[in-house]
């Protein structure tokens, strides 16, 4: 048994940086994440992608955002439970929470502040009858390690932000873009819409609009996508296929825990971002509340006033004075 202040669900940037705030009120976190390495989508999805709204940083990559919020945290030696999905919570009799994994890790603390992001996330797929056949094997439904394609003929389908992005990364490293898009209508940012028409005229890139990858050849690994419009077919030799039409979140059994749901989002009062279950908070883009922007810099406000909750819950007997950092400095754990 794992034994704690406060057991934090998702180990996102929302997550790291409440248990500094935690820590700043001596009090220890242990964080739980299915993905087997902090940063949540930071790290999963799209570590090489620069964030412009974090204060302080007019830009920064969000694997290295993820860097800076665990030297942050790590004076007050947060646990770690990577690789496991938080499954089940159960209120004890003091009304202390054990909260154990799908592997069945038990954990037990008097709080505990989901921070799960969105959730789970699953991408949507097309309807392609062999796709399965070439899953990592040449189709991908994220970009990890962009580094490793740059140079190369690739495909990508989609006309929201993650599509125009990536084709304008890639095609401004020397590789050459196919882009699919079912429409001539971009959902995309306009200035990456133009970059992708500019990259066009440059020729290295091609635009397929009203078009759709239909199928995947190849033996064993993908060789060819074959691209339909309603007058004509297009084979293109390639061995790199991402189908980028965004991912679908999911809460998992965090939508089973007898919390007050809406729109897939966990309903929070913004007094101190406390569910309709007391003791559980829910801080991030897993909550909701009259004007929520899901935004990471929202999410550390709201960490930061649930702790102030949670430390009364934890320590009903004392009271605590908030001094600024400034004042009395960072002094962390032994």
């Amino acid at each position: 048994m794992i034994k704690t202040d406060i057991i934090i669900v998702g180990a996102g940037p929302v997550g790291l940086f409440a248990v500094f705030e935690a820590g700043l009120m001596k009090l220890r976190c242990h964080l739980i994440d299915a993905i087997p390495q902090a940063g949540g989508q930071l790290s999963e999805i799209y570590p090489k992608k620069p964030i412009y709204d974090i204060p302080g940083y007019p830009s920064v990559l969000a694997g290295e955002l993820v860097d800076k919020l665990m030297e942050q945290a790590e004076p007050f030696k947060p646990g770690f439970t990577l690789g496991e999905r938080a499954e089940t919570i159960e209120k004890q009799e003091d009304g202390s929470f054990i909260v154990t994994t799908a592997i069945g890790t038990q954990h037990h603390a008097p709080v505990v502040m989901i921070a799960g992001g969105l959730g789970s996330f699953e991408p949507r797929k097309p309807l392609i009858e062999n796709l399965g056949d070439y899953e990592n094997k040449g189709v991908n439904y994220i970009v990890k390690d962009p580094e490793q394609y740059e140079g190369q003929e690739i495909v990508i389908s989609g006309g929201g932000d993650s599509a125009l992005d990536w084709a304008v990364y890639f095609a401004e490293r020397n590789g050459f873009v196919h882009l699919v898009h079912r429409s001539d209508r971009f959902r995309a940012h306009k200035d990456s819409v133009g970059k992708a028409y500019e990259l066009e005229d440059a020729g290295k890139l091609k635009m397929y609009t009203f078009s759709e990858v239909k199928a995947l050849e190849g033996n064993q690994e993908l060789e060819r996508v074959v691209i339909e419009n309603k007058t004509e077919k297009t084979t293109i030799d390639t061995k790199l296929w991402f189908p980028l039409f965004g991912l679908s979140p999911k809460l998992g059994p965090i939508g089973d825990w007898g919390l007050e749901i809406e729109k897939n989002a966990i309903v929070v009062d913004t007094f101190d971002y406390q569910t309709n279950r007391p003791g559980i908070f829910a801080v991030g883009d897993v909550n909701t509340y009259p004007g929520k922007l899901k935004l990471i810099l929202c999410g550390f406000h709201e960490a930061t006033l649930a702790v102030q909750t949670a430390y009364k819950i934890i320590n009903p007997d004392k009271k605590f004075t908030l001094k600024y950092t400034t004042v009395q400095g960072v002094q962390g754990f032994e």
